[in-house]
């Protein structure tokens, strides 16, 4: 701990050497990078001297700033992947703006051959267990159902573990899905699923950029133990009005952007999808049941955002997400309604302020939202028996602000702070019956303020060595409860040669906010609870360490190959899981008056994880894709569960691998194909069951700030058959393999392109496990007996999808 903040402060102090040596000769150049044609600022942009190791990348905003010594004339180099690489000569006698547009290409034009690269190489950063996936390799890969879904093509890395079948729900290196921070345009996205979580609610339309970060966590980011999946909107399209939308099997898509004005100072976006499950299924439903029940589901998000340019020093950008899912179901002979719903909405308002040509600065306000709620109405004849309606939520205001200081080619510094101020409202029911009058309980909403402030450094001191350090001193408050961490971070690189570098991390992390989980697949139903004086905050530390390496032009295979090959061990404490029979509703019972709080439902325990990843990947040519393989350990250990012992969490896997191939036959013709492999989930299966006398519950217990958890079963009497298990997830599920296939056929028209995909998703019909059940099997003449049945949910499943531009 000690070395760390030596080393901190060790570069702030050099940095202020090293500013106070900058005189009159050394000048800085400095502007935006945007793409041609549509003028949208362009992310991770490299800006470098050619043949040398000086340079720099553009931000988030696309702005970049390089000083050098003063000289008459030199070039600059500007790369990234999937486009043109340019050069530009500067004469550098005096500080210079110089804007740069790069065009797209599907060929990078070889400008130079010690400026031909395209992007900062893996061997080169300092940043370790980073991912970042373009969007135009996203839209190739073949999808469920057609539906193009970032979250599931995260799930293809390494160090990545996917959910159930179908499911979104990611699980990085241990980590449930509570500790992995979403954030799209700086908004955190609490529940990020439709459908119960097979599709995502992000839109590849309206996305420009999504990263990943597993581990060696940079201080600007706090809150998660696991990761950091950053989400960036589109500007919108500053040249002309441009569409391109998409109608598949369940759903279609939209989106529009623009220029404000002729002046070319703004632009907006319109993205919107929706589904028309509930147009399909209704004739069916109601035909099957003679017109007596109404059922649907369906899902709807929309995404805008706007931006102006108010002179060369000051930026203004607006954007928002909305999305909402709705389930219903109405019987009219049995006289039930019921709907289920859940939704996000966000609101990021951002000012970009330039104080010179080294210092930019960002300021955001930010909302966030998430809500879910049940009703449910029972009526005999035309008279109300009993209605139910229960929601819970969290809602986030904050406000942050950062800065982006560049000291030198070989020294940059990040600082800022951040405020959220958070109102949980865990759970608020409502209950009218006919027998019992009238039960209510409207609850209390619960505030809490979560805040920090980090700075963070890079700095190479020479051609070989490169560091990234930093810290964070994050703050948490809640009733009577506080909380002060400071969590000190460290990623180191050393070069060996050119395109061969070792290296190594070190981070601390702190959750103040946890999620309650019967299922661990990211249902709506689970919920959200802060820290408090009886629940401490979960504390993570993770060390990893590894190779990069980048594959010169002479690789066999070809350009623009790199791997990387890194071993992590992780420490998880004050994790928190329901205790044996907990759940997250509760059959209110009006008489009783006693208040339980929920910390008394949930045990607090440890988990560690570790492993080793690779990943050989291609993100341009021909032919791309990437080859992935993990091989990891996770246990949990909770004082009450499994009677103390340690135990394998659900989605501990022992081997997963991934393989993702992108060819393009022709201009006209794309074929993609991905194959997934991993180890069988580790389930609780009950080994035996019995017949158990059934009680009635006349009896229960009240709730503290409105979390219900333990079901009761009301006036029923009789037996019923338990089941009995031996440890905790001491199954293994079968392996899990699927392969999927997909062509594309592309046609560029004048005016406008158009696609057509056909795919199939588990195209050679594997049966995987989805869940597994005991059953009793009788057979004739032979005594009856007891079976484990596995039930699998996705056979082969073809799709055709239709995709345009204009």
């Amino acid at each position: 701990m000690r070395i760390l903040f030596l080393l901190v402060i060790s570069s702030l102090l050099n940095s202020y050497y090293v500013t106070a040596q900058n005189s009159s000769n050394r000048f800085t150049v400095s502007g935006y990078v945007r793409e041609k044609g549509s003028l949208e600022a362009l992310i991770g942009v490299n800006v470098y001297l050619p043949g040398t190791s000086t340079g720099s990348t553009t931000n988030t905003y696309g702005f970049y700033s390089i000083t050098l010594p003063a000289q008459d004339s030199l070039q600059l180099a500007f790369s990234f992947v999937g486009y043109e690489t340019i050069l530009h000569t500067v004469g550098l006698r005096q500080n210079n703006n110089l804007n740069v547009l790069l065009t797209p290409g599907r060929i990078l034009a070889e400008v130079d051959v010690k400026a031909s690269r395209t992007e900062e190489k893996v061997s080169e950063s300092p940043q370790m267990s980073r991912i970042d996936v373009p969007v135009a390799q996203i839209k190739k890969i073949p999808a469920f159902l057609g539906e193009k879904d970032v979250l599931k093509v995260l799930q293809l890395m390494p160090g990545v573990q996917k959910g159930s079948e179908g499911q979104t729900g990611i699980y990085v290196r241990g980590g449930g899905p509570d500790q992995n921070l979403i954030i799209l345009d700086e908004a955190v996205v609490y529940n990020a699923s439709h459908l119960f979580g097979f599709f995502s609610v992000f839109n590849g339309d309206a996305l420009k950029s999504v990263e990943l970060t597993k581990g060696g966590f940079p201080a600007r980011y706090g809150g998660r133990l696991s990761s950091v999946i950053e989400l960036n909107m589109k500007d919108g399209n500053r040249e002309k009005l441009h569409s391109e939308g998409g109608i598949g099997l369940i759903a279609s898509r939209l989106t529009l952007e623009g220029p404000f004005t002729k002046n070319k100072k703004g632009s907006f976006l319109l993205s919107g999808r929706r589904t028309y499950l509930d147009i399909v299924a209704a004739p069916l439903i109601a035909a099957q049941s003679d017109g007596d029940t109404k059922a649907g589901y369906y899902f709807y998000d929309f995404n805008a955002k706007a931006n102006y340019d108010f002179g060369p020093k000051n930026k203004v950008y607006l954007s928002g997400y909305f999305g909402r899912d709705r389930f219903y179901a109405t019987e009219k002979e049995a006289g039930s309604d019921i709907g289920i719903g859940w939704g996000n909405a966000t609101g990021t308002l951002r000012w970009n302020h330039l104080f010179s040509q080294k210092l930019f600065s960002n300021l955001s306000l930010i909302y966030s939202n998430y809500e879910f709620k049940i009703s449910s109405d029972d009526r005999s004849s035309d008279t109300l028996t009993t209605s139910l309606r229960y929601s819970s939520g969290i809602r986030d205001l904050s406000a942050k602000l950062d800065f982006d200081y560049y000291v030198t080619p070989q020294h940059s510094l990040r600082f800022g702070t951040q405020a959220i101020f958070h109102r949980f409202t865990p759970s608020a029911v409502v209950v009218q019956n006919r027998f019992l009058n009238e039960f209510r309980r409207d609850v209390d909403a619960i505030d809490a303020v979560e805040a920090g402030v980090y700075v963070e450094d890079t700095w190479r001191p020479n051609e070989r060595w490169r560091f990234n350090g930093g810290l964070r001193l994050s703050l948490f408050t809640q009733g009577t409860a506080n909380y002060l961490r400071p969590e000190p971070r460290l990623s180191a690189s050393y070069q060996i040669r050119s395109s061969l570098s070792v290296k190594a991390s070190y981070a601390t992390m702190n959750q103040y906010i946890h999620m309650l989980s019967n299922t661990g697949i990211g249902l709506p139903t689970d919920l959200w609870v802060p820290t408090t004086d009886r629940i401490s905050p979960q504390q993570s530390q993770q060390v990893a360490a590894g190779i990069a390496k980048d594959f010169s032009d002479n690789f066999p295979l070809g350009k623009g190959y790199a791997l990387t090959v890194e071993g992590y061990y992780k420490t998880m404490n004050n994790i928190i899981n329901y205790k044996e029979g907990a759940s997250f509703l509760l059959i209110e019972d009006p008489t009783s008056a006693e208040r339980v709080r929920w910390e008394d439902n949930v045990t607090a325990g440890k988990g560690w994880s570790y492993g080793a990843e690779v990943l050989f990947q291609r993100k341009t040519g021909r032919l791309s894709g990437w080859v992935g393989y993990t091989l990891s350990w996770t246990q949990w250990q909770f004082p009450e569960l499994n009677q103390g012992k340690p135990f394998f969490p659900r989605y501990d896997r022992r081997h997963d691998i991934s393989v993702v191939g992108i060819y393009e036959l022709s201009k006209r013709i794309t074929l993609s194909g991905t194959w997934v492999y991993g180890t069988g989930n580790a389930l609780t299966v009950p080994v035996a069951n019995y017949q158990a006398h059934r009680h009635s519950l006349n009896s229960q217990n009240s709730i503290y700030n409105g979390v219900p958890y333990v079901i009761a079963e009301l006036f029923d009497y009789g037996t019923k058959v338990s089941d009995y298990s031996q440890q905790k997830n001491s199954f293994r599920a079968e392996a899990y393999h699927r392969f999927d296939v997909a062509i594309q056929f592309h046609k560029q028209k004048k005016h406008h392109e158009r696609t057509w995909e056909i795919s199939f998703y588990n195209a050679y019909n594997r049966r995987n496990p989805f869940f597994y059940q005991l059953q009793t099997v009788r057979e004739d003449r032979q005594p009856s007996r007891t079976a484990l049945f596995r039930y699998s949910v996705f056979p082969i499943v073809p799709s055709i999808s239709y995709n345009f531009k204009f």
